[in-house]
């Protein structure tokens, strides 16, 4: 008996295979089941437009539900999307992105660079020149004369989790089937790309049936191996100041519960990563908030001195242990519990345990029985902690005029903000003034891109965030239990990052999507001119201004006349104007709740205000290692480059 077969094109049986693909996950007993791949984005050229394009529109026609198609105006900020998407859907969901050849491949390179450090899934299916080589060389074919097999789309291998190319119809099953493998592994995920020559997708071929039937892909959640367990619990029993940094690992397992039980057993304070904001409630009794560069002073006091730390879902950047110099104590050891075993084995770490973090804590809870930390260190906590909110309350406070602080900002946002409401952030000064800062309340409430920390990231990953809260609230009513309302999502961006990518505003308006953005007008890049001070490079190539042609400097003349506040209007979007003045911050506040109250479905809402770089955010007492240069005739970077050895000779290499 021959197996069933129809008579397809590639690009059809691609999208119909997609639509069959569910993510199957199992949370505290409960089992959820949802589509991998909930719709497609495409901008379309003559590399897809025949192939993905014809089979979209298709299965438009013959049943809109079958593969979604969704516009956007920038492949990267479609990647962007897809990436927000997936983080806010718990990397149990994300989207496909369709481009057509050349610079609608290429472009998407930066989104799968972002993709695959954040660790979050996205399946990009960037067309390809012929296969056949029929027409050769074609518009925008890439020519190398020392290997003509090359294309613009093997850039992507180096940032891609999984890479494979389709040169024919039957190479397909295999290539489809082990990229959703690793698009669905919570150790492996990130950018998945499955390249499509243009005249490949077109070409028919008979496909098995079972081939399109529904197909379920488990998260696969590995348990903590009980000896593992036994040695964490005996380094955790001889430990007298451990400290635990908890990542995005743990909201990704939905470890939030067991994490605060583990906390509230022990005792042991809990610094976050950038990933790991929303991990506890920000007034959380054992919570110190940001560790690291970009810290609080309660969290990194208690790190200089920790003798244990309990690394739970965290990729240990840069930033998270302030270039290596955060933990001073020399006899500190690292228990790290991570799913992925690049992350559980780093800093040569005697004690790496690779399992799903919400199944090590439930071990670890039941076998500390009857530990707890010293008073000592207990009053410690509570004192840092009391110290760093009455800073941020200052901070918060702050009321110059006509320009104010981004402090003040971020305060004022905060508080007009609903707890299940969600912030959207990626780069510049603010991500590392939010991750001190925010008082997050809700595990959802927080999505700042670190990892990549890409310009322009902002409005895009917003919108995919939002995306994934309007079908979580109606799965939510689909379930049969009361509807939760629709969380707002609030993107902060400063001009730089705007100017990068704010075309995908358009996007929000054709879809009436209620994105609320507040947006931070500073005339320039607020985080590198501060940076560059430090490094005494004199906030070069940072402000926005008209060139002064005898210098060839543009640091110093007048600020350009531009209208950001217009430019969103001309977009189509709702804009509501802070005027600088006394009364910025109240008027702010209202602002964000006028435009929550703004009903689902009237389009993207944009607060401008303006602000004044050069009031900076509380220091984390902390440092990022940026190398100053040795020699200078500049005396600030001489001065700069003795602070820099300073901090430099407390490096460490961390082996334990």
């Amino acid at each position: 008996m021959g197996t069933t077969t129809r008579r397809m094109t590639v690009a059809q049986a691609v999208v119909e295979y997609l639509s069959q693909q569910y993510t199957v996950d199992t949370i505290n007993g409960v089992e959820y089941r949802e589509r991998l791949i909930p719709g497609t984005f495409g901008i379309f050229g003559h590399g897809n437009v025949a192939g993905v394009g014809q089979a979209l529109k298709q299965y438009q026609q013959l049943d809109p539900a079958i593969m979604p198609y969704y516009q956007g105006r920038n492949e990267q900020a479609q990647v962007h999307q897809a990436v927000g998407y997936a983080r806010h859907t718990r990397r149990r969901q994300t989207y496909a992105i369709s481009t057509s050849i050349g610079p609608g491949s290429s472009n998407l390179l930066t989104g799968a660079a972002l993709a695959t450090t954040n660790r979050l899934p996205v399946l990009l299916l960037p067309s390809d020149t012929f296969a056949t080589r029929a027409a050769d060389p074609v518009l925008q074919q890439l020519e190398q004369p020392h290997a003509y097999d090359i294309t613009v789309n093997d850039a992507f291998r180096p940032l891609s989790k999984f890479f494979d190319r389709v040169n024919r119809p039957e190479q397909m099953f295999s290539a489809f089937h082990h990229g959703l493998r690793v698009l669905t592994d919570p150790a492996e995920t990130g950018a998945v790309t499955i390249s499509l020559p243009q005249d490949v997708q077109a070409e028919a071929f008979d496909v098995p049936e079972e081939f399109l039937a529904e197909r379920e892909w488990r998260i696969r959640r590995p348990d903590a191996d009980d000896d593992d367990i036994a040695r964490a619990v005996a380094a955790i029993r001889a430990a007298k100041r451990p400290l635990i940094i908890a990542g995005g690992g743990v909201l990704y397992a939905y470890a939030n519960d067991e994490l605060a039980k583990f906390a509230e057993l022990t005792g042991i304070p809990v610094g976050n990563t950038q990933a790991g904001v929303g991990v506890l409630p920000w007034d959380h009794k054992q919570s110190l908030g940001a560790i690291g560069s970009t810290g609080t002073t309660a969290a990194n006091a208690i790190a200089a001195e920790a003798d244990l730390i309990i690394g739970i879902g965290t990729r240990y950047e840069d930033f998270t242990t302030a270039s290596r110099t955060a933990f001073q104590n020399p006899d500190v050891r690292f228990v790290n519990i991570n799913v992925a075993p690049i992350d559980a084995y780093k800093h040569g770490t005697t004690l790496p345990i690779v399992t799903d973090a919400r199944k090590a804590l439930v071990k670890l809870n039941t076998a500390l029985g009857g530990y707890r930390i010293g008073a000592d260190l207990e009053q410690q906590v509570a004192s840092e902690k009391q110290r760093w909110d009455a800073t941020v309350d200052e901070a918060f406070a702050q009321d110059y005029a006509p320009l104010v602080s981004q402090n003040a900002i971020i305060g004022a946002t905060n508080k007009a903000m609903d707890a299940r409401d969600v912030v959207i952030c990626a780069a510049g000064s603010l991500p590392g003034d939010l991750h001190k800062m925010w008082r997050v309340r809700d595990p959802f409430g927080y999505h700042v891109e670190y990892a990549y920390s890409c310009m322009g990231y902002e409005i895009p990953g917003g919108l995919g965030v939002k995306r994934a809260a309007i079908a979580e609230a109606k799965s939510t009513t689909a379930a049969g239990e009361p509807g939760a309302e629709v969380r707002d999502v609030v993107v902060m961006v400063g001009d730089g990052s705007y100017l990068m990518m704010h075309a995908e505003l358009v996007t929000a308006v054709a879809e009436r999507i209620k994105l609320i953005v507040v947006l931070i007008q500073n005339h320039g890049y607020a985080s590198i001119g501060s940076l560059s001070e430090s490094l005494g490079s004199q906030r070069f190539g940072t402000q926005y201004r008209e060139l002064n042609e005898e210098q060839h400097s543009f640091d110093a003349g007048e600020t350009l006349p531009v209208d950001l506040a217009l430019n969103a209007e001309s977009l189509g979007v709702k804009v509501i104007r802070i005027e600088p003045g006394e009364k910025v911050i109240a008027e702010l506040e209202q602002a964000v709740r006028d435009a929550k109250a703004a009903p689902e479905g009237t389009g993207p809402i944009l607060i401008h205000v303006e602000s004044d770089p050069l009031l900076d955010a509380p220091s984390s007492e902390s440092w990022w290692d940026v190398p100053v240069s040795q020699v200078s005739e500049l005396d600030s970077t001489k001065q700069a480059f003795q602070t820099y050895a300073d901090h430099k000779s407390r490096q460490r290499k961390l082996l334990g």
